[in-house]
């Protein structure tokens, strides 16, 4: 589904005038909105919305970006994702199976469930003029010369705004999603090879049937390093920029949160908190679980009963154990992994200048 929407937008695969619209159309509003940042007079709670959407534009650029720079990248880490799935499938074990169907599920329940939120923020932004006792635009923006409050203007950019937004959306949520799958499926790499290892005792292996039965699995472990790897390369600085943004962003809109005053705008600015939420769960979720299920290589390279084996194949499986122990993890710009811990770190850091404003503010 997200490589469907990517490559419509000519972002994947498709090199068509698709991406060159969408890109300049973005860019184009996103100056608009800088000019506006620059020069308005409104209160507070305008300037934190109007951040907010103006941080979310710009992640957007810089995905798009991302993705037409690395394309060649991200091609190969589908068409290998491909191979390794089928190279699982017909294995033709019935767990691994079920790993493979059980992740199926996930990733198409994730994508669908960012889409959903992505519907539920366009629609907030669609109607937040309407909630609005004067002219206002979806988003803040300032045309040089030009008085976008008055008729024609107003409803010329009014509705070249409704129309930038799903296109907007359709190229910021599919980037998670992709990369959330990518992640996902590392985790069932992992697991296949636990299950693999876990089986050694229970299959009865020559000497040499069972050395080469190491080999292949130090060899499949390298190989699942190097898959990590090559995601970590392609995400960790955006996922830094975001990381940043995205926790100054969580505070300013739960303050907002506090001081707007009508019902209609608690709704919207809930589903602005909504929509970061769950993107970054999501992915601090799973992320979390690919380094968890990294370190489990060793635990189940150490349950081979190792010690009863021939000493060549022991120092195999030691240096295998001790590769796993540091286990291969995303991490945001190369400095530190992306964990639930640090998920966790993210909301108390909110919370506390969140409650410096409030004070403040009180």
């Amino acid at each position: 589904m997200n490589v469907r929407i990517l490559r419509f937008w000519g972002l994947l695969y498709n090199r068509n005038v698709k991406r060159y619209i969408c890109l300049t159309l973005a860019i184009v509003h996103v100056l608009t909105q800088l000019m506006y940042m620059f020069y308005t007079d409104e209160g507070i709670t305008g300037i934190i919305r109007n951040s907010y959407i103006l941080v979310l534009w710009i992640n957007t650029i810089l995905r798009a970006y991302l993705l037409l720079r690395d394309q060649n990248s991200y091609l190969q880490l589908i068409s290998n994702l491909g191979a390794y799935y089928h190279e699982l499938l017909h294995l033709k074990d019935s767990y691994v199976t079920h790993l493979l169907d059980q992740v199926n599920r996930q990733g198409q329940f994730m994508a669908r469930g960012n889409l959903f939120f992505g519907v539920l923020t366009c629609i907030g932004f669609g109607l937040y003029p309407l909630s609005c006792s004067e002219r206002v635009l979806p988003f803040g923006s300032k045309i040089p010369g030009v008085n976008e409050y008055a008729t024609p203007y107003y409803e010329i950019w009014f509705v070249f705004h409704i129309l930038i937004t799903p296109m907007g959306c359709c190229m910021y949520i599919p980037y998670t999603t992709l990369c959330v799958a990518f992640i996902m499926f590392g985790i069932v790499m992992c697991k296949a090879l636990q299950h693999r290892l876990r089986c050694l005792n229970g299959r009865q292996l020559t000497r040499q049937q069972l050395s080469q039965e190491i080999v292949e699995s130090i060899i499949y472990h390298q190989r699942i390093i190097d898959y990590i790897t090559t995601i970590n390369k392609l995400t960790t600085y955006i996922f830094l920029i975001e990381f940043l943004a995205f926790g100054a962003l969580l505070c300013a809109l739960l303050f907002m949160l506090m001081i707007v005053d009508s019902t209609a705008h608690v709704a919207i600015v809930c589903a602005y908190i909504n929509m970061i939420l769950a993107q970054i769960l999501a992915l601090y979720w799973f992320a979390n679980e690919l380094r968890e299920q990294n370190l489990g290589i060793a635990t189940a390279a150490y349950e081979t009963e190792w010690f009863t084996f021939d000493i060549p194949v022991r120092k195999n499986i030691l240096f295998m154990i001790l590769r796993a122990q540091r286990p291969a993890s995303i991490r945001l710009g190369n400095i530190r992994p992306i964990t639930l811990e640090l998920f966790q770190h993210l909301l108390n850091t909110t919370y506390t200048f969140f409650t410096v404003l409030k004070r403040i503010y009180g």
